[in-house]
């Protein structure tokens, strides 16, 4: 009885190592794939891709997670928020974690070897970008924009996987994404700024700092305009344009939580970007089935 309790608190702690107890993150990665294969689709994506990217999300979300926390063990025993992670805390070890990393991204890669080869080349460099991430917080001031490229990669090996090609449409996508994640993880990163100065961790939050609300709705403004601009190259109507609106509606509603810069209230912020990418994802949807 004594191992099987071991073993189902080692997999609990693996569990929550990729955070699958807060799914938020991978719903913010999921997002913007549905976006790409909704329109490298014209609306009717290959049941085949669609799986093979759904299961991917959560896949590579879970392999980000588990480096991120491997490259930051030295630092989130320093931070409120992260103390408690099973690498912080010492339930997990970093010999596990880097395991773990390995079977993940072996899991995720046999997922890509049912695409095309340009998908599959492209997801060479989706790998570099989630590997290389958790270290831009030691050398910029900036790792939000890498973070968005990071999050996005699976923008262009969409329409890759769906159409062979990387168009315009899949990089004025990819760039609205960046933005947008500048926007929300910046709000993020507002909840734990007084930590990350006191230990050395970079942030557009600390970076933006007295103009951080603003900057945040600059970047909300932009993701809107990109989307719109996609929205143009790719021949969207009135419904798609009607999701942006109810999606601006929710950034404005996301400057009234950050207004006092309360941590609290940051976060509910930060959380509420899930609902910004699907009004984004059901105005596209509605567009091209209506």
């Amino acid at each position: 009885m004594q191992a099987v309790t071991n073993v189902r608190a080692r997999l609990r702690d693996y569990a929550m190592l990729m955070r699958w107890h807060r799914p938020i993150g991978a719903l913010l990665l999921l997002w913007p794939t549905l976006w790409a294969l909704w329109i490298a689709g014209a609306g009717r994506p290959s049941p085949l891709v669609v799986i093979v990217f759904v299961v991917g999300v959560f896949v590579m979300r879970s392999a980000g997670c588990v480096i991120n926390d491997f490259a930051d063990r030295k630092f989130d025993p320093h931070v409120a928020r992260t103390r408690g992670r099973p690498i912080a805390s010492g339930r997990v070890t970093p010999r596990e974690a880097v395991v773990l990393f390995v079977v993940l991204c072996v899991a995720g890669f046999a997922l890509v070897l049912l695409m095309n080869a340009l998908t599959i080349l492209l997801a060479f460099v989706g790998a570099f970008l989630a590997v290389s991430y958790p270290l831009t917080k030691r050398y910029t001031q900036l790792p939000q924009f890498y973070l968005g490229l990071a999050f996005g990669w699976g923008i262009p090996m969409a329409f890759a996987a769906q159409t062979g090609t990387v168009p315009a449409a899949a990089w004025v996508l990819l760039g609205a994404n960046i933005f947008w994640s500048v926007a929300y993880d910046t709000e993020y990163a507002m909840v734990d700024r007084d930590d990350d100065v006191k230990i050395g961790v970079k942030s557009t939050a600390i970076l933006f700092g007295r103009w951080d609300r603003a900057l945040v709705g600059a970047c909300h403004a932009l993701t809107i305009s990109f989307l719109a601009w996609d929205g143009a190259l790719t021949g969207r109507g009135l419904l798609y344009y009607a999701g942006l609106t109810v999606a601006a509606v929710i950034a404005v509603y996301q400057q009234m939580l950050i207004r006092t810069r309360d941590c609290d209230l940051c976060f509910r912020a930060f959380m509420n970007n899930n609902y910004f990418g699907a009004a984004v994802y059901v105005g596209l949807l509605l567009d091209y089935h209506r």
